[in-house]
């Protein structure tokens, strides 16, 4: 198959498609405008009712007229360009794939992850992947506000940034086992953080513009209870009241002649920090360690040369994102306190850490899952490939992959098509609103259109996007591949034979795009690809506890691939988390960044407060202060599965880690989601 990247396979075409649409977008903005100034969000409404006099209230009396007037006046230019718009979509690419070529840093970065032309040979201990799935809503703004969103342009500018930069960032995390409690918020979920440790946000500490090195790394001499230099009366190390009672042995007992709380407080002392000592050991009685401790950290790589330099604010709509110059390398690499520490050169003070308690042995509630899973306000590091829905605007569009190509250098965009086309039975004034970010190369891509779209959602051409990516090259030079459906389902409530249709469709399409791209570059060498992986993501519009979906929630698409978070057929694991956000909410200081809506989600009843339940008979019309009891932990419809088995033989897929994400906090009305997969080959390295 042949990538397209230009909309049009000419020239000509372009500049035609280019004149119509600049007769048509006067109109189309102005239509747009006029709608949004008729459908206020919840905080221009908050706005509003403080302020009656504000220039708010009087830009809208005052715009709205002029709007109507200018409407009017560019119909007859839109219309003539509209003809001319319309017959040319019939012939127009399915899709736009764009290759943003690295530069020095980029290079490095693609090498270590093995994205770059070269790529790395496949290890034969396997390798790990994350990806990563958002509904964005980036539909135009007068519709978007439909669901209490506003200023898509600004939106989609915010969800690049913030998806990149928590991508790029260095990755610590700190587990601590606990033997007695396995809550949802104390086994799954980033929670406050136990004794010797504070819950740090984002803006907390930024890392430092320059790589450090191995040769230049100090050993860390920072408070570990307080790695941004404060005090507190009651930190253990900076205690002036109890300076002869050591904490690790008090009730007056001997201080040991190699305690490292003592060795630290001490000036005449190496300034050796006890998390990282050779010589420190876990004990229950020790207020650092106080059940076993594990720290896991990424190793940071540059950022690409042309990111920006210096933003190192926040700006409007991006609270919570970290503005980094540097990006993850390689998977986690895991350090146990148990087995010696971690190395001086991990300072845990520059950068963000995420603590929270995990079970011995990882035992769940209802048996062993086997992965870590968690509440995150940030998108993991590493994220190899990112599956959007919604990006509907076309200038959104434009702006979101601008940001995005700055962390991943392969996009496809722009997908599905407008007008009348093939099923496409009715007229599609949007397109799919699939979009898939990738640091691998993409090597195939196909687009197939629903066509059992039924009432508004037939406006727009949902469909699903195939994706064959190159991860590896074997010993023997054959390809590893794997392959990514990225889909958005029938919206509409109530339809679940429509659903139910599609998911067959996808699995059809599926399986013919796998045999269809089968076949190995190299023809004469008679080589045949490795499949490492094959994935589902998207929005399915559907979830595991509504009666109302028992019909998707039993499709054939649950036995063929794995749901990390489904136990069965209307019931989810006890830690699966809804996906889907009260939009009347949104807006609330409560959930107004990913840190408060990270804390909210933690929390059983924020998340009755700020989730969207499964409908019930005797629910209210208002979610807001409801007492009714609500089943499960929201409607979870957006969805990361996968096949474990059956794609090379002796190969398997395993999942790491899934994470709930709030980083887009302010900016949709979905939580997103991610997952980890780790392909083990069945061989040993030699």
């Amino acid at each position: 198959m042949v990538l397209h990247t230009s909309p049009y396979s000419s020239a000509f075409l372009s500049f035609l498609s280019g004149l119509s649409w600049a007769f048509v977008f006067p109109c189309y903005w102005l239509l747009d405008r006029l709608l949004a100034s008729c459908v206020p969000t919840s905080l221009e409404k908050r706005r509003r009712s403080q302020d009656p006099c504000s220039f708010l209230v009087l830009g809208v009396l005052i715009s709205t007229p002029l709007y109507l007037v200018l409407l009017v006046a560019s119909f007859p230019l839109a219309f003539l360009g509209f003809l001319l718009w319309a017959p040319l979509q019939s012939i127009r690419s399915p899709y736009i794939y764009t290759h943003q070529k690295p530069d020095k840093h980029g290079i490095e970065q693609g090498a270590a992850a093995g994205t770059g032309a070269a790529l790395a040979e496949w290890r034969p201990q396997g390798r790990s992947f994350c990806f990563g799935s958002a509904n964005v809503c980036l539909l135009p703004d007068s519709l978007a506000r439909f669901n209490n969103l506003a200023d898509t342009q600004r939106r989609a500018r915010d969800v690049g940034k913030r998806i990149r930069n928590g991508a790029s960032r260095p990755q610590i995390k700190i587990y601590i086992d606990s033997p007695t409690n396995t809550s949802i918020s104390a086994a799954s979920f980033c929670s406050v953080a136990t004794q010797g440790f504070r819950r740090t946000s984002s803006l907390d500490h930024r890392p430092e513009p320059a790589v450090i090195t191995e040769s230049e790394t100090e050993p860390l001499t920072e408070c570990p209870v307080h790695p941004s230099g404060g005090t507190s009366s009651d930190c253990p190390i900076h205690s002036t009241e109890a300076q002869n009672e050591c904490p690790v042995h008090p009730n007056g007992e001997d201080h040991a002649p190699d305690c490292a709380l003592q060795q630290f407080a001490d000036p005449n002392s190496s300034g050796e920090c006890p998390v990282h000592s050779s010589i420190t050991q876990n004990s229950e009685d020790c207020p650092l360690h106080p059940s076993g401790v594990q720290i896991s950290i990424t190793s940071p790589d540059s950022e690409p040369a042309g990111a920006e330099k210096g933003n190192h604010q926040t700006g409007d709509g991006d609270t919570g994102s970290l503005e980094s110059r540097t990006a993850s390398r390689e998977s986690l690499v895991r350090f146990h306190t148990t087995d010696g520490g971690i190395s001086p050169n991990n300072t845990l003070s520059q950068h963000r850490t995420s603590v929270f308690k995990r079970p011995i042995g990882r035992k769940r509630r209802h048996g062993d899952d086997g992965f870590d899973h968690e509440i995150s306000a940030f998108f993991p590091a590493n994220l190899d490939f990112l599956c959007l829905q919604e990006v509907f605007d076309i200038r959104a569009t434009d702006r979101l992959r601008r940001q995005l190509h700055r962390y991943f250098p392969y996009v496809l965009s722009d997908v599905g098509r407008y007008g009348w086309k093939g099923c496409c039975s009715r007229f599609k004034f949007l397109n799919s609103g699939l979009l898939l970010a990738s640091r691998y190369p993409i090597l195939d891509a196909h687009y197939e259109c629903f066509p059992n779209g039924r009432s508004e959602d037939a406006l727009a051409a949902k469909g699903v996007l195939f994706a064959k990516v190159q991860v590896g090259r074997s010993a023997q030079e054959q390809r590893v591949v794997g392959y990514i459906a990225c889909t958005h389902l029938h919206a509409i409530e109530g339809d679940s034979s429509v659903r139910c249709e599609q998911l067959d469709m996808l699995l059809e399409w599926g399986s013919e795009f796998r045999r269809a791209t089968s076949g190995s570059a190299d023809e004469e060498k008679g080589l045949e690809d490795q499949v490492a992986f094959d994935v589902i993501l998207g929005d399915l519009n559907f979830d595991n506890c509504s009666s109302e979906d028992k019909l998707e929630q039993q499709h054939s698409l649950f036995t063929q691939y794995k749901d990390p978070c489904r136990l069965g057929p209307g019931e989810d694991k006890p830690w699966a988390l809804g996906t889907l956000l009260d939009t009347s909410g949104l807006y609330d200081e409560e959930v107004s960044s990913p840190e408060s809506l990270q804390k909210v989600m933690e929390n059983e009843e924020g998340r009755k407060e700020y989730l969207v339940f499964p409908a019930s008979k005797n629910h209210c019309p208002s979610q807001k202060g409801r007492k009714i009891p609500l089943k499960g932990n929201g409607r979870r419809i957006d969805y990361i599965l996968y096949k474990e088995e059956g794609l090379q033989q002796d190969w398997k897929v395993d999942i790491e880690e899934f994470s709930f994400i709030t980083q887009l906090a302010g900016l949709t009305d979905h939580l997103s989601v991610a997952a980890r997969l780790v392909v083990s080959t069945g061989e040993e390295e030699s």
